[in-house]
């Protein structure tokens, strides 16, 4: 995302081979993050003594909190991708929130799930007449998509749920009636197996037990399907013409035209996509978070999604990392409170440990020391207290959210074309 729009073009059009060489690496860090991460939260664990880290149950609430952050983020990077901002996320996510419990009352979760879907595709649409055909500022009218939700859907619970029929069925003017629940799925056997695992409380052997089971149980058909999503958004974007056509437009959206590409075309299809993907995500959590549609349902998880796709580098990756991270940390503050998020005090301290290690090594003395000082801070918060101020555990998702954008801004690449207006024809 970018702060400031201009109409300068970028220098120059992408190239697939080195996105392909990037990505590939990118690859590599991601696994090797995720080990070293896994070791160091199972090492927390046993001094900590916090069994909670890495439970069953702590996995699969994480994995459910994730999901509509990640298709946020997700949503986030096709749009960008193509070089339109879209800060409209939240509002979208809205629509798909009301979308999926309207319909999903009346008729089954089924079609309430398209029609989030369908709400949120008619959100993106607003954002791309006016960003791409009109050339509006790109955050002004995700702004005004966000307020245009809002208040659209308030209006309308008003009138739909608010007496009649809905009312009988326990509607409201903040809320539809229960819609009924989609599917889930376990995998018969392994289940109990992993759980057996975990109870041995063993190194590394019992966490990865507990996440694997919280990946295997009690899964939503929604969380498969985002998973095909992910994976099908990056085959789709760097593996195939399409996807370097539309990433050429993010880019650099002359040098696409020069060479053929209908860059209003590509634009369009890409933001549409966007509001359709923020639209699922809300209708998750109409469908399967809560069964029923609440006002202000969202609670900011669009923006959060936006900070999961730059903590991601504009990578699918990246970003599914991202959005599982915080909603691992939403997790532990949901449901466990003070006393397991005490534990990530400590994890903390290591994480600052070792970002202290590498400034000094790169001899950037100051940051070493700053990181140096507020470690050794974090560290006598551990040792003299036992849990954490409820105050602060509600703030965790939030906190981690700062932290890690904080972390990874001086990794960062944006689109080159990133909220550039564009007109047809004014390469010539």
């Amino acid at each position: 995302m970018t702060a400031t729009m201009t109409d300068t073009p970028p220098p120059a059009a992408p190239k697939a081979d080195s996105e392909r060489g990037r990505s590939g690496r990118s690859l590599g860090q991601i696994l090797m993050i995720v080990a070293g991460a896994l070791l160091l939260v199972a090492a927390v664990r046993v001094i900590s003594g916090s069994d909670q880290l890495t439970s069953e149950g702590q996995v699969s609430a994480a994995l459910s909190l994730a999901v509509p952050i990640g298709l946020a983020g997700l949503a986030g990077l096709w749009s960008e991708r193509s070089g339109v901002v879209n800060i409209g996320l939240e509002g979208m996510m809205i629509l798909g929130t009301f979308g999926a419990g309207w319909i999903g009352w009346q008729s089954n979760p089924w079609l309430g799930l398209l029609c989030g879907i369908g709400f949120g595709v008619l959100g993106g649409l607003v954002h791309a007449v006016a960003t791409i055909t009109f050339g509006v500022d790109h955050i002004v009218s995700g702004v005004a998509v966000n307020l245009l939700a809002l208040g659209t859907t308030q209006y309308l619970a008003k009138i739909f749920f608010a007496d009649g029929k809905a009312a009988d069925a326990g509607g409201n003017p903040k809320q539809s009636p229960p819609v009924d629940s989609l599917p889930n799925i376990d995998v018969p056997g392994l289940s109990d197996g992993l759980k057996s695992l975990e109870n041995h409380h063993w190194f590394l052997i019992s966490d990865i037990a507990g996440i694997l089971g919280g990946l295997v149980t009690d899964l939503s058909v929604v969380t498969l399907f985002a998973l095909v999503l992910f994976v099908g958004s990056w085959w789709l974007l760097w593996r195939t013409p399409f996807g370097l056509r539309l990433r050429s437009c993010g880019e650099n959206p002359i040098a696409a035209e020069s060479l053929g590409v209908n860059v209003y075309k590509y634009k369009y299809a890409a933001v549409a996509v966007s509001g359709g993907l923020a639209g699922l995500g809300g209708a998750f959590l109409a469908l399967v978070t809560s069964h029923t549609y609440l006002e202000a349902q969202t609670g900011g998880r669009g923006f959060i999604g936006l900070a999961a796709m730059i903590f991601g580098n504009w990578r699918v990756g990246g970003l599914a990392m991202g959005a599982g991270l915080f909603g691992y940390s939403d997790a532990l503050q949901l449901r466990n409170g003070g006393a397991t998020v005490h534990a990530l005090l400590l994890l903390l301290v290591v994480l600052l440990a070792a970002m202290a290690g590498w400034k000094l090594y790169k001899k950037a003395l100051w940051q070493g020391g700053i990181s140096l000082l507020v470690g050794a801070g974090v560290l006598v918060w551990y040792l003299v207290t036992d849990e954490v101020p409820s105050d602060f555990v509600g703030a965790t998702p939030y906190v981690v959210t700062l932290l890690v954008l904080s972390l990874s801004a001086q990794r960062l690449r944006m689109p080159k074309a990133d909220g550039m207006r564009y007109r047809k024809g004014q390469g010539k």
